[in-house]
Formats: structure tokens, sequence, C-alpha cells
């Protein structure tokens, strides 16, 4: 076997460090999206024909394109994903500090309590954006990090939301309530009702805290809240989807 020279083996060990680092969005929608966003730092795309002229104009922000056979698109994409013939290769989005955006605009956070599903955590930053949340936040570990299959669950909004991965949900928790934020934490069994909670709060910001489906919040997170409230049901099957019960909930906080 013929050995490869130094150059191409330090290329090849760089690129794989760089990657470490990346992610590949997928999808005409989430690529679009990206492609359009000056925060979003990208390293390359990988377009067919056919999704090249469907990106249009979008595609002039790309620093580097490669176009492909379509029945040999190379990117390692999540089991399942359907790339539409366009994928893109980014480096995560840095949103800044908490403290800062706590502090600017007038929408409610949301604080995600090991919420690790991807298409979840995408369906909780479009309604977030829809309701104009300020922020989505969630531990550095157990929760879900930005991958193709969140960008595309999104429909764009990864690119617009905020979505901060913090070092520790409580410590986060604390420092909101320390800025004046009223933090609601969701609960089947609570007694209080969301809206209830949320009038009752008054001029005062809100951080919504939402738990996995089944564990649901941890013990620290829930003692963290100010109060535990609940989405009111009407039958007897009163759960809903983490991703649907933030939508609900934010409804509630900025109606």
């Amino acid at each position: 076997m013929t050995k490869k020279p130094k150059w191409v083996v330090e290329k090849e060990r760089g690129r794989r460090e760089a990657a470490r680092e990346t992610v590949w969005l997928f999808g005409l929608h989430a690529v679009r999206d990206a492609l359009e966003n000056p925060r979003r730092e990208m390293v390359r795309l990988i377009v067919t024909k056919n999704a090249a002229d469907r990106l249009g104009d979008a595609i002039r922000h790309a620093p580097e394109v490669e176009e492909v056979d379509p029945r040999k698109f190379p990117p390692v994409l999540d089991p399942g994903s359907v790339h539409q013939g366009a994928a893109l290769e980014v480096k995560p989005l840095d949103w800044g500090r908490l403290d800062d955006i706590a502090v600017s605009g007038s929408g409610p956070i949301v604080a995600l309590d090991r919420v690790t599903d991807p298409h979840n955590v995408g369906a909780i930053l479009r309604s977030a954006e829809v309701f104009g949340a300020r922020a989505v936040i969630a531990p550095s570990r157990h929760s879900a990090p930005e991958t193709g299959a969140l960008a595309k669950t999104a429909s764009g909004a990864l690119e617009r939301q905020p979505y901060l991965r913090v070092g520790n949900l409580g410590d986060a928790l604390e420092a909101l309530k320390g800025m004046g934020y009223l933090c609601l934490g969701l609960d089947g069994e609570a007694e209080a009702d969301v809206a209830d909670a949320v009038a009752a709060a008054g001029s005062r910001p809100i951080c919504l805290v939402l738990g996995a489906e089944g564990p649901g919040l941890r013990e620290r997170t829930r003692e963290l809240c100010d109060r535990l409230v609940r989405i009111p049901a009407g039958g007897a099957f009163g759960s809903l989807n983490v991703s649907n019960a933030a939508a609900v909930a934010l409804y509630a906080a900025t109606r």
C-alpha cells in the first residue's frame, strides 16, 4: 500500500478535527435560511444541480460550493433525513450571553430541562419564534444540540430564534430570578392554571420551564420554579407532547 504524503495526512486530520466542531444542515428550506443568515459561519455547501437551481441567489453566500451527482450524495446526515439535494456544513450559532438576551426584548424565555429529541426542540423553536420569545435555553449536556434534524423541524427558526445551551440549567434559572423573572414550571399535576399564573405576574417577565416527556422536571428544577402550573385539559387524556405544551404555554404567556 502506498503511503500517503505527510501534507495529505495533515489535511485529512485537520478536516476531521474541523468536522467535530461543525454540523450538517440539510433540506432546501433549512439550507436557504442558513445561507441568508449573516450570523452563520459556513464551511461548505454540497448540492445537486437541481437543488442549486432551486436555492437561487442564496447560493452566492456559500464560501465553497460542490456540485455532486444526486446518486452519490456524500455528507453523512441523520438517519432517514430528506436532504432534497442540499447540505450545508456550518458552525453552531453563537447567540451571546443569557444575561444580555434576558434584558432585551419583551417576550418570555423558554427553559428546557433535558428535552433531548431534536424534533421536539425544533418544533419548540418554531413556536418560540411565532410567539416572540426572547430565547430558548437548555443545559449543555442532556439536551438536543444543533443538528440537521433540529434545523429542518424548526423550519428556519434556528437561524432567527436564540437557542442557548447553558452550563447548568439550575444556575441559569437562579440568574433569571435574580433579574426579576417569574419561573413557571409546567406540571400536569399542578393546581394553578398557566394562564391565571401569567395574569397574576403582572408586568414581571416570564420564564416557562418544561421537562422531558415522561420524567418531567427534575427535582432541583421544580424547586427553583416560583410556581408549578398546568395546562387545563377538557378530556380524560390530559397530556400533551412537550412541543405542543410549549406552544400552548407560549400563547398563554403572550396573548
